[in-house]
């Protein structure tokens, strides 16, 4: 049985470790608002524009000149998944779910006799991989120093992407990252975002030619346009991420704080215990002595 002192010194350890993380649930919770305001900022502009670009892809005839980015390369034998996470533990299970969903996306993948490669954003994707896929991780962002998601670093992860596209070592690549719902509920998503995912019609065939003018032609503007949808799917699920972050840390934070109050009031409860046991003792001691006088 532990000593008084132990105990006290317990209790004290576990206090200070209650103060911290109450200050960490109260700077995430003030980070969170402006994530959180960012994020959902950034949403119907992406979601818009890649319905755009989905549906300039439903409408063009697939051919020798059509765009890489939106024709593909001719197969899908080799898969590349962006993984986005966090740089940064303490928010609970924010980073393993995101790695678990690409793990299983990964596993039927290969199953399907498909090679898969992996291209980390965030440093708590890499452990878990590297384990279970050694050899596959062929490229990394550091993100270690970005204090919030720019769209510049969107724009350098995008040329990378498509630097490895043209140079045809990449057949499709995904993009897996945490879609913030709420404060509890980050969900794991996984989107195709090279070739471009053509619009369907209701009966899941592609959509109907319409006509489409383009000023001042097709190629520049689908040059510039393709890109630039790449890097905004890139920059949403950054700032996503950061949201989803922040709102895991806050929730882990709280659970934290209210165990170490749960904790504390049970090793006072044993602390007093104990004490009065010891005064108990004495007071028997005491009154022995006295009557064997």
């Amino acid at each position: 049985m532990a000593s008084l002192k132990a105990l006290k010194l317990r209790i004290g350890s576990v206090k200070s470790t209650q103060k911290i993380t109450k200050a960490m649930k109260m700077v995430a919770a003030a980070k969170l608002r402006r994530a959180q305001q960012n994020a959902e900022s950034g949403r119907p502009y992406a979601t818009r524009l890649s319905s755009v670009v989905s549906s300039l892809a439903g409408q063009i005839t697939i051919g020798p000149e059509s765009p890489k980015l939106i024709a593909g390369t001719g197969k899908d034998d080799t898969h590349l998944i962006i993984v986005s996470t966090a740089d940064r533990g303490l928010a609970g299970a924010f980073s393993s779910n995101i790695v678990r969903a690409v793990r299983r996306r990964a596993d039927e993948l290969q199953a399907q006799g498909k090679t898969v490669q992996f291209y980390i954003v965030g440093r708590k994707g890499r452990p878990v991989l590297q384990r279970f896929f050694p050899g596959q991780i062929v490229g990394e962002y550091d993100t270690s120093a970005m204090k919030a998601p720019s769209y510049v670093d969107a724009q350098a992860i995008a040329r990378d992407i498509v630097a490895r596209f043209d140079q045809g070592a990449i057949d499709v690549v995904h993009l897996a990252y945490a879609h913030f719902r709420s404060t509890l509920v980050q969900e794991p998503a996984i989107d195709q975002i090279i070739p471009v995912v053509r619009a369907a019609n209701d009966a899941g065939a592609p959509a109907a030619s319409a006509a489409v003018e383009y000023e001042p032609d097709e190629e520049e503007i689908l040059a510039d346009l393709l890109p630039r949808n790449l890097a905004n799917q890139v920059y949403r699920a950054l700032l996503e991420n950061q949201a989803g972050f922040y709102g895991s840390q806050m929730t882990a934070m709280d659970n934290a704080t209210r165990n170490a109050g749960d904790m504390i009031n049970r090793l006072s409860i044993q602390y007093n215990r104990q004490r009065q046991a010891a005064i108990t003792t004495e007071l028997v001691e005491i009154i022995s002595g006295a009557e064997a006088l």
